[in-house]
């Protein structure tokens, strides 16, 4: 979720029902160095509580500084540590999923956090393992209690899968089964019947990354399902009066040149499923402008109507 879950995205987010919230994923150097981009992905609003910090790194004392040095600068209700990022950049630098090769440094890591945070809570995110032969959460989740954790996410796929397969719900369950803080699942939730469906594994809560990206609108499907409540889809006139809302905050944030580049890969997320996707995603991947969206949003209203979305 780098470069996605930045505070304008995090308060759709909340306003459409999800329950907390994390900034980005920050590496522990960069608060050591506290530069100007360190601070953009740390900021929230007071209206995005609880609020989680969440931090990468591999050198105990180094990331145990960092989240003291955040928890003085920002003020999170916790921080989380991030044991399940794929990507080569942060596995390089042995971040990320890459501590799930190295469980006593992972425990290391874990507990040099925990001292230097407490009493603020903190969680960590981990993957069931780096691959198929090396499938250890359980293990992981264990060391991860002991060492004070007080709440795990677990994504169900192994680093090696990256984003493709299936999450591995059996996992998670065992996961769940085997501790006795509070699990969060991850992993293919793209509506409420996944979520109804994923809650009988056992876990305390769900983590909804990928699926918000394009529909922010799950966790109101989520929340009403689970009230047993009807819900309403929203209208393709609904979807872009709130992307149309998303860029205008991102431009009162960075500035229109910066604000509308940065909306082009979510323009090309929420586009997703819109009739006459791909031609859309065409046009829009060159718009620098508000009113250039909105001209192009009028122009697709007018040739698809206001019919409903199809996530």
């Amino acid at each position: 979720m780098a470069g996605v879950t930045n505070s304008v995205f995090r308060r759709i987010c909340k306003e459409k029902g999800a329950d907390v919230l994390t900034t980005e994923f920050v590496s522990a150097e960069g608060i050591m160095h506290r530069n100007a981009r360190t601070r953009d992905y740390l900021e929230f609003t007071e209206g995005e509580r609880p609020m989680g910090v969440q931090l990468f790194g591999a050198d105990p004392d180094r990331l145990a500084q960092a989240a003291w040095q955040v928890i003085g600068w920002v003020s999170p209700d916790f921080i989380d540590i991030n044991f399940g990022c794929p990507a080569n950049k942060v596995v390089c630098r042995n971040g990320g999923s890459s501590l799930l090769r190295d469980c006593p440094l992972l425990e290391r890591v874990a507990a040099a956090v925990v001292r230097a945070c407490a009493p603020l809570p903190v969680t960590a995110k981990i993957r069931i393992g780096w691959d198929a032969r090396t499938v250890n959460a359980l293990e992981t989740a264990r060391l991860l209690e002991d060492a004070g954790v007080t709440r795990i996410a677990v994504h169900g796929r192994t680093r090696a899968q990256g984003y493709s397969g299936e999450a591995d719900w059996e996992v998670i369950a065992a996961v769940a089964s085997a501790v006795s803080v509070p699990v969060i699942g991850n992993g293919d939730i793209a509506s409420a019947a996944d979520a109804l469906e994923r809650r009988k594994s056992g876990v305390s809560g769900l983590m909804i990354g990928r699926a918000a990206m394009s529909n922010p609108w799950i966790f109101t499907e989520i929340k009403c399902a689970m009230r047993d409540e009807s819900y309403q889809p929203p209208t393709l006139a609904d979807r872009w009066a709130l992307i149309v809302r998303h860029a205008r905050e991102e431009v009162a944030c960075r500035g229109e040149l910066h604000g509308m580049r940065g909306m082009r890969g979510r323009l090309m997320a929420y586009t997703r499923g819109m009739p006459g996707g791909r031609f859309l995603r065409g046009e829009l991947s060159s718009v620098e402008t508000v009113a250039g969206l909105e001209d192009l949003i009028d122009a697709h209203l007018a040739r698809d109507g206001t019919g409903m979305f199809t996530p």
